[in-house]
Parts: C-alpha cells; structure tokens; sequence
C-alpha cells in the first residue's frame, strides 16, 4: 500500500509531525519557500495584471526534485506548512509544480503541534486558501515594486548599496520623527508642594498639594512656590474626608506576537528576532526525553487572544490543583481583542499543562527555557482571579483654600499576581500623591501636625527613544505591518544601518535622517503612515476574498509611477548639514561616490574641501602616515582607501599623484608589536606569528600553508559594553577605512575608528584611551583628557601599567 506525503517547511516541524503519523506516513520539508521572485531583475509584468514572474530559489532544486519523486509514489498529498499568508504561498507554490504527478491534493492546517492537532488536520483537510495565498501575492509584489523601484533612485542619488522598504521605511520614519521631537523639546519647569503630615495614629504619612480654590492649578516657578508655602505657614490641617474602597487588578492577557516580542525584550532582554526563532523552535517540537519531540507552544504569529475551550478547562484545572479555588474564577476569562484580526489562530499559550517549565527544563537551552517559563506564566496567570488592593484617600484641607490628598494601598490579594506581573516600558515619573503601604487610621475632622513642608522642582521630560518593544507597539497601534512582520522590520532597518542602538534605545543614523527626508520628499504616499496601515487593511481583504489583488495594486501603481518619474527631478543630489568648511566656511553638504557617502563643500568646484561621512556619523578625518617616502618629490606618504583596499598615496597631492601599494608598511602612530605572541593556533597548536598584507595586520599560524588558519589582531583591549566579554580587533576591510570592534560581532556592534590603548583614562577613569592626531584621548567624549602620544607611549608609568599584557600590541 503507498503511504501518504505530508510536506511541511521545516525539518523539525518534519521530525516532530512524524511520530505522530507513524509509518503510514512520509513527511518531508521544502525548508521553506521554494519558488520566489527572481534577485536582478524586477520579476513582475506591470503591463500584464502585475503577474510575477516566479523562478526556483537558488539551491533548491534538488528539495523540489526529491518532493517530485515522492509525489508520484502517495496516495495522498497533504500541505502542511503554517496557517499563515507565508505558509500558504509555500503550499501554493508546491502544488503547483507536483500537480501533474499527483493530483490528489489537501490542505492541513493546524494551530499546534500536538499529536491529536495533527491527526485532526489530517482526518479533516481542507482546500488550498486562494484568496489567503493572493495577499501574500500583492504583498510580495507591492514590497517588491517599492524596493526595486526607489532603491535605484537612492543609489544614484546618495550611494550605491542603500535601499528602500515598503514598510521598514516607515518604521524609520518613525524613529526619526521622534528624534526630532526630542531634538526640539524644550524643558519647562514646574513645582510639587508635599507636607509631611502626622495625626493621633502612626505612621507619618505625606500628602501632595492637590487643589487651589477647588482647581486643578500649576505651579511654574520658584517664586511661586515659595508664595504657597510661605501662605501655609502656621495653619492648621485638617482632614476633610476618608474613603476606603477595594481595588482589584485584572490579569493581563495570554501572548499575541507583539506582545510576546514586547514582553521578552522588557523581561529577558532579547531582540525581537531572537524571540521569534526561539519561539518558532519550541512550536516545531523539541525532544522531551521519551517522549521523543513535542511541540510545546501553539503558533507564534498571531494576533488572537481567543483560546480554545479544552486549553482553558485544562487551564482552570491546574490553577485550582495547584493555587486552590481562591485563585480560580467561577467562570473562564474571555479576552476582545481590539481592531480587526485574523482568529485564525489562538493566542500564544502551552500546548499541554502536563509540560510544565520546571519538568521540561532539562531538555531546553536556557533561552528556550525563559521563554517558555514567561509564556507559561502569562497564560496560567490570565486564567487566573484579579489581585485585590486596600486603597485608602485622604483629602485634607489646610485654609479653606488649599486640599492635599494622600493615596496610600497595600496588597490584599494576590491572585493572578502570585505567578506573572507584566512589565513596563518606561519608568513613570513619581506620583507624589501616591503612598505605598499602610495609611494611619485618621477621622473626619481630625486635625494634623505639619512636620515638614516641602517645595519640589521638576521638569516636563523630552519623550523616550524608542526601545524595541515600544516600537513594535507602535507599529501595532498605527496597523503597520502584521505579527509575522515585527521582528522582520526591526532586524532590517538596524542591519540597512538607519537606525542604530544607544543604551538599548533606537536612535536614527544620520544616513537614515538623510534617506527618509529625501522619500518624505519625493515618496509622500508611500512614507505615509496611514497609507501604509490603509495597505495593510487592503491585504487583510484580498485575504477575506473582499477585495481584487490586481485592482489594489493598480489603484498604488497609478500614483506611484508618477511619484517615480518626478523624483529622478525633484530629489535633491546632496543634503545640506550643520557642518561648516573649515577652509573657505561655508555649508558641508552630503554626496555618494564608489566608496560611499561623505562631505563635500557646497561652494565646489571653487572649494574642494571633503570629509569621511561613514555609517551616517560625521567622523574627523585622520590620515595615518607610513614610513614611506614619495620617490617623486619627497614628501611623506600617507595611507589611504579605494576600492580595492589600502594603497600608499603622497601628500602633496594633488601637485603630486604618486601612488605604492600598500605592501608590507606600518602605520606609524600604532603602537608596535610585541615580540611575543602569546596566542596559539586552535587547529594545530602552534604559536601564531603577525603578518602584514596590503589589507593589515593579523594572526596566521607558521604552519601554512599546511594549516591556513588566521584571525583578526586583538589589540588589548576588552570590549567597553559591559555586557560582553569579546575584545577588541584591528578590522582592515578591503574598501572604506580601517576600524576597530568586538570579536562578537555582529551580536556586539561596538565600532572604534581610532585605535584604542589598553590605558585608563587618569583623569575620569574610562576603561581606555584612544590615538588621534598623534594624540592621547579619553574615549569619553564629555572628558577633555589629552596627551602626547610620544610622551603617552616613553611614560615608563604606563610601559609597566600595559607591558606584561598577554596581549599582541603594547603602548
């Protein structure tokens, strides 16, 4: 008897799906997308309804020729990749090509991998979701027209290599309005008046100036302050009014993609796109002991909170064996959720309570084990009673003019608090009314003893930069881009090098403030927000069968062609900056050339003045010198970068052009080598040596080239995030300039541009200093630490402090 074909994405998802089918079964993955739009060249029939042009993606032809032949031996065939828009574009596009071995096709979908989800899926197929596939169609093909129509246009106009998103582009846009709103912020001040308060009960309590003449009031300045306060001398405070009232607190909802992506980043601290690979994991299974792999979570792109009604009665079971029925509500939590959504899906849960986290610990890596502990702990707490709180108000009356008010509460109950409490995105300012803890018992009437009358100052804060859970949360409020999208968008536009990480925060390179100030410009519709988020809408209807996918991108195609046409016009060649020629003074503007971006005077070709511009940071230019002199006229050469990597060029250019490969010169403002390399080689184990090649020194075993093995030249110096152990490397890349950054890279961006020494700053204590100019200075750019080099480096104090450094270069 021929057994049936399951075919899935993903080998685990393979390997896990099989136990449950056993031998009547044979399941194989397409590891994911197998057909795509071509890589150079457009791929789509604009004059022909848009009709993509699909080829084989690269290497798997030989995927698709083993799913052939296993066609042409089943029974059956059953589609099984995820229940989304991806998922079923994959499917799609399998059929399409083994339909002529075997026309007998279903689809399956289910929403976890458990073995009664896949043997329902099995049992009750369905068709494959036209209209489902068509919005991952437009999608592709709307992402596709944006990126290969605008990027060209920035190539020629900024530089080569840049690139434009539909909806990653919009994302920066977001990022650089909210610099630009911290940028402009101005402070304002205002003031708090707290009186220290005691009554015939302890404790002692604080209570905040709450109403003037019965308003709400502001106090701008000192002076006015110190007016109330000066009013309030000597009077008497009494209490005007008590209330006692329960509050309760009701658990948070069970995971949807964003909020999972949120809360891992607030909670464990992992990007985004860390999130979703961990997660996509533990849904495709992972091998529990005998039980061989399990499927621990339900899908992990979704937008649902619905939850299915056997999970939520395994759910309630286990809080009440567990927590006992104080904590169990008399009926089952239901959760809306707000806007449009896909309920194909439920929300993020376990798969099983029998899989609890500290009986599966064992078996996952410990990221696998933090995020199934928080997606555990979120579900069994949303089926969980709220907590309850104490809350006593105390409004208190001092001159018949001014009220103070006191909240104070405690926590009566603990509930769904007992398990998950959600965290926060940003600190909130203190609340000087709000006490925490127990309030003395006062009454009506009674009249209080002043202790202490307090003015406070403060200022109205700039907004926060965005972290990466509060952009996603962003996103998700603007309807830009879909649970499947978020960690995409995020990944992109850091790596695109728009956007850059500071502190954890997202703050917008000067190349992304330039591109998206240049498609605002030219591109308004298509950097629109709500043109964006109205995009996406008209996505979900294509998916609902509502809307026709070739009419929506013609009715974008119309406005977008002509936008197309005046932008090679309008879009400006060079954007203006705050920077000033330090030759003739006037206005640094920003041009793209072979090498990339960088500064050029405004007033060329009578001013000829530039300067580096690289990864959108304006950088002083330092042209190290080599221990060359020009044969020609007998200047001093200097080293310098092209396309084809490092060369050595006279400076007395342009009068004179010499030019020498860079073979084998020290630079000679870097500290020299040591004579003793004290690393070893990890394939042979032989002692490495320092070799020079026209890109730069580095490690090489002595053994080649019987062993080739190399590495970068660590410098001595420990990477300055304090969340890394990497070190820092000499990095001679074969076009731009030579830089310096962590062994962890790309996982630790740390990036150096001048060479750092393995020296505490004497003056603020930084971990290092750095050469400039043939100078020492602090890598603290608010410290003005600076010395010689010569004198820096002949110290006989910092030989001895760097010299017994295990390191290969010494100060």
């Amino acid at each position: 008897m021929s057994k049936s074909l399951v075919i899935v994405e993903s080998p685990a998802k393979a390997k896990t799906i099989k136990k449950y089918l056993g031998n009547d079964f044979e399941v194989k993955s397409s590891k994911g997308h197998i057909k795509d739009l071509p890589v150079k060249e457009l791929g789509v029939d604009i004059k022909n309804n848009f009709e993509p042009k699909y080829e084989i993606i690269k290497g798997k032809s030989s995927i698709l020729k083993e799913i052939k032949k296993a066609s042409e031996q089943a029974e059956s065939i059953y589609l099984a990749p995820d229940p989304d828009r991806e998922g079923e574009a994959i499917a799609w596009h399998i059929a399409e090509e083994i339909k002529s071995k075997n026309k007998n096709i279903h689809r399956a979908v289910f929403n976890e991998i458990t073995k009664n989800a896949v043997q329902n899926a099995i049992k009750n197929p369905q068709k494959l979701d036209e209209n489902l596939y068509l919005a991952q169609k437009a999608r592709r093909i709307l992402d596709r027209l944006v990126g290969y129509k605008i990027s060209p246009i920035l190539w020629k106009k900024v530089r080569k290599g840049l690139s434009a998103g539909r909806v990653q582009s919009v994302a920066v846009r977001l990022i650089c309005e909210r610099e630009q709103q911290i940028k402009s912020f101005i402070p304002l001040e205002y003031w708090s008046i707290v009186a220290q308060l005691e009554g015939k009960n302890p404790p002692r309590f604080e209570a905040a100036l709450f109403k003037i003449d019965g308003k709400k009031f502001e106090i701008k300045n000192e002076a006015e302050a110190s007016a109330i306060v000066q009013d309030l001398r000597g009077t008497n405070f009494i209490v005007q009014n008590v209330e006692k009232k329960e509050r309760k607190r009701n658990p948070t909802p069970p995971f949807i993609t964003s909020t999972l992506q949120q809360e891992a980043a607030r909670k464990v601290n992992f990007p985004s796109n860390r999130t979703m690979r961990i997660a996509q994991g533990l849904y495709e299974g992972v091998e529990i002991g005998e039980e061989g792999p399990v499927g621990l979570i339900t899908y992990m792109r979704t937008d649902s909170m619905r939850i299915s009604n056997e999970a939520i009665n395994e759910v309630r079971h286990f809080i009440q064996k567990f927590f006992g029925n104080n904590y169990l509500p008399e009926s089952p939590i239901f959760y809306k959720t707000k806007g449009k959504i896909q309920d194909a899906h439920e929300a993020i849960r376990p798969t099983s309570m029998s899989h609890t986290p500290d009986r599966v610990k064992k078996f996952l890596t410990p990221d696998q084990f933090k995020l199934y502990t928080l997606i555990w702990n979120r579900f069994v707490a949303s089926q969980m009673n709220g907590a309850i709180y104490d809350q006593t108000n105390i409004d208190i009356s001092a001159k018949d003019k001014y009220l103070f008010r006191a909240t104070g509460s405690i926590l009566k109950f603990d509930g769904f608090l007992k398990v998950y409490e959600e965290g926060i995105d940003e600190t909130p300012e203190k609340d000087e009314s709000e006490i925490t803890g127990n309030m003395p018992e006062l009454s009506q009437g009674e009249q209080l003893k002043l202790l202490e009358l307090k003015p406070n100052q403060h200022f109205t804060q700039p907004p926060a930069r965005f972290s990466e859970p509060t952009l996603i949360k962003e996103l998700e409020s603007k309807g830009i881009g879909r649970p499947s999208t978020y960690a995409t968008i995020v990944s992109t536009i850091l790596e695109k090098d728009y956007v850059a990480k500071e502190k954890g925060r997202l703050a917008p390179t000067n190349l992304g403030m330039l591109v998206t100030d240049l498609l605002i410009k030219s591109f308004p519709e298509v950097l629109d927000v709500e043109f964006t988020a109205q995009m996406e809408d008209q996505l979900d209807k294509i998916a609902e069968g509502s809307s026709n996918w070739v009419a929506v991108l013609e009715e974008f195609y119309k406005k977008f062609e002509g936008r197309l046409k005046e932008s090679l016009v309008k879009m400006t060649e060079a954007a203006e900056t705050d920077e000033v020629c330090d030759k003739c003074g006037a206005k640094m503007i920003i041009k793209g050339g072979r090498n990339g971006l960088f500064l050029a005077c405004s007033a060329y070709p009578e001013c000829r003045n530039t300067k580096p511009f690289e990864n959108g940071l304006i950088k002083e230019e330092t042209i190290p010198e080599a221990d060359a002199i020009c044969e020609k006229c007998g200047g001093k050469m200097v080293i310098k970068s092209g396309r084809k990597g490092r060369f050595l060029a006279c400076s007395n250019y342009p009068e004179c052009r010499n030019t020498k490969p860079f073979n084998n010169h020290q630079i000679s403002n870097l500290p020299p080598l040591v004579n003793e390399i004290n690393e070893f080689c990890n394939k042979c184990g032989a002692k490495m040596v320092v070799k020079v090649s026209r890109n730069g020194r580095f490690l090489a075993c002595p053994n080649f080239p019987k062993c080739k093995n190399s590495r970068p030249l660590v410098v001595g110096v420990k990477c300055p995030n304090a969340d890394c152990d990497g070190q820092i490397v000499e990095v001679f890349p074969k076009s731009g300039k030579m830089h310096y950054r962590c062994t962890n890279f790309p996982k630790c961006r740390i990036k150096l541009w001048n060479m750092p020494l393995n020296q505490p700053c004497p003056k603020c204590n930084s971990p290092f200093l750095v050469v400039a100019n043939n100078l020492a200075k602090c890598i603290n750019k608010s410290c003005d630490f600076t010395t010689e080099l010569k004198e820096f480096i002949e110290s006989k104090e910092n030989v001895e402090n760097t010299g017994n450094n295990n390191h290969s270069i010494k100060t």
